[in-house]
């Protein structure tokens, strides 16, 4: 099977696994949102503040070095598992013991309690690195997909069991335990991979010298992504956390379901193309170009829909975090086409650019949110979308540079789809406005989604044919394939 028709099959089951997933923890997270308050969202986000925070150290990188390695050794996989286990026991005590020293700088007493029982999760999660890296070499997102799927479903049902039990934020903590857990045995049961006793400094250094820049970038990436919510709920308590919280996870649920599918495969991808200069190009203009037709009609949808879809989905309660949601749509567009180029990056054994950029994008959200806390959760996400579109024209650069990628060349790809949103937004808006007064939360949203996307599809079939019809060949070509892989 040719790399293309291989990553055709994948980006297939890594559509079911991110398309599938998100859908069933979507419904999992409305269930529960209804169901708890604002605090126990808030709560559980200030965990993953600090579960985040060490998870920097667990996996060093290894299995991103192990995907993109061309030269793999069996020394490399056994070298890779024993670091992360050992890493796994060290962090699981560490956290244990330093639960109560987190919970009094936030004064969340509550907080002790369930860091303690997200710390199990380091050692847990551990045993699954090296499996999951040797899986997506060989593309193997069928098993990324049931792993995915089975883990939104136990610990959905034990979540929602909880929370109906009067458990409150127990429901939560539950829920991502158990998920988290399922992974480890689903990808053992699915590698004929297992460790040996053996432990290689060479290899070691070979997999650090790479990963050591992974976990640097990692660490900046904690306080890229994080610190936001570190910031507001230190400041602002857990109640604002909430609301930002429910904001940012439908944010990136949305993310996920656009631009993950192909950002999981683009790595393995590009990582074997990249000593084919031009078939490289190409296959990075397709995934930002295919990602960009579907993720920026959506985004900006949102920001017009965002209080029906809160509120038909989440109730009256979490109106607050509908401005929050309608900012981060704006950082939405520009992410859907930026975040490959991370796996470029990485593909081409530059992590050091990918650094270097994280670096100065790290440094302006951590000054913008430190400067926008004190307006309120409104002012933390503006800052996050403000320095996205700062550091965009940058990382483009350098991916230009990189793969000889002509940057003017590079965004007429991206005329199309931005002026046939910007006529949809139009249609939407209009429709919004006339129908209003004559039609419930749940119609209007249905009726809006319905014309945006027949005014989105019929304006790039005018403006656009030739593009119009590559989407129609690929929705057969996927449609054909899956049904050939059943």
């Amino acid at each position: 099977m040719s790399i293309k028709q291989k990553a055709i099959k994948a980006v297939i089951w890594s559509a079911i696994q991110n398309w599938g997933s998100q859908a069933g923890s979507l419904i999992v997270f409305v269930i529960l949102a209804r169901l708890l308050t604002p605090e126990a969202f808030g709560i559980v986000a200030l965990a993953n503040v600090f579960l985040a925070f060490m998870n920097i150290f667990l996996d060093q990188g290894f299995a991103k070095a192990l995907i993109q390695r061309q030269d793999l050794e069996p020394e490399h996989l056994d070298t890779a598992f024993w670091t992360h286990v050992s890493s796994g026991i060290i962090l699981t005590g560490l956290s244990f013991l330093t639960a109560g020293l987190v919970a009094d700088l936030f004064d969340q007493p509550q907080l002790i309690p369930i860091l303690q029982c997200f710390s199990f999760l380091f050692f847990i999660n551990s045993l699954s690195h090296v499996q999951k890296a040797i899986l997506m070499r060989e593309f193997a997102f069928k098993t990324m997909a049931t792993r995915a799927l089975l883990g939104i479903f136990i610990g959905g049902v034990a979540g929602i069991v909880m929370a109906l039990w009067g458990f409150g934020v127990w429901s939560l903590v539950t829920q991502q335990f158990l998920y988290e857990s399922v992974e480890v045995f689903v990808l053992w049961g699915a590698s004929d991979w297992r460790p040996r006793f053996k432990f290689s400094i060479k290899h070691f250094k070979d997999l650090f010298s790479f990963g050591i820049n992974i976990v640097i970038l990692q660490f900046l990436n904690f306080f890229n992504k994080r610190s936001d919510n570190l910031l507001i709920g230190y400041f602002l308590g857990e109640v604002a956390l909430g609301y930002y919280a429910i904001a940012y996870r439908v944010f990136k649920v949305m993310t996920q379901l656009l631009v993950f599918t192909t950002k999981q495969v683009a790595l393995p991808t590009f990582s074997r193309l990249q000593t084919e200069p031009e078939r490289f190009r190409k296959a990075f203009y397709k995934a930002t170009q295919f990602t960009s037709l579907v993720a920026f009609p959506t985004f900006m949808g949102m920001t017009i829909l965002a209080p029906e879809l809160v509120f038909v989905l989440f109730g009256k309660k979490w109106i607050p975090a509908v401005p929050v949601m309608q900012v981060l749509a704006f950082a939405g567009i520009i992410n859907s086409i930026s975040l490959f180029n991370g796996s470029v990056f990485m593909a081409m054994g530059k992590p050091s650019w990918k650094l270097k950029i994280g670096l100065l994008h790290t440094a302006l959200n951590l000054v913008g949110f430190i400067v926008a806390v004190r307006w309120g959760i409104v002012a933390v996400a503006l800052a996050y979308v403000i320095s996205s579109y700062i550091i965009f024209p940058i990382s483009q650069w350098a991916i230009s540079k990189l793969i000889q990628t002509p940057l003017i060349i590079y965004l007429k790809q991206f005329t199309t789809p931005l002026v046939s949103s910007c006529l949809m937004m139009v249609c939407i808006f209009l429709a919004k406005k006339e129908l209003s007064g004559l039609l419930n939360d749940k119609l209007l949203l249905g009726v809006c989604i319905f014309l945006g996307i027949m005014t989105y599809g019929l304006t790039i079939r005018i403006i656009d044919p030739k593009l119009f019809q590559e989407l129609l060949d690929i929705t057969c070509g996927l449609s054909w394939l899956q049904k050939k892989n059943k």
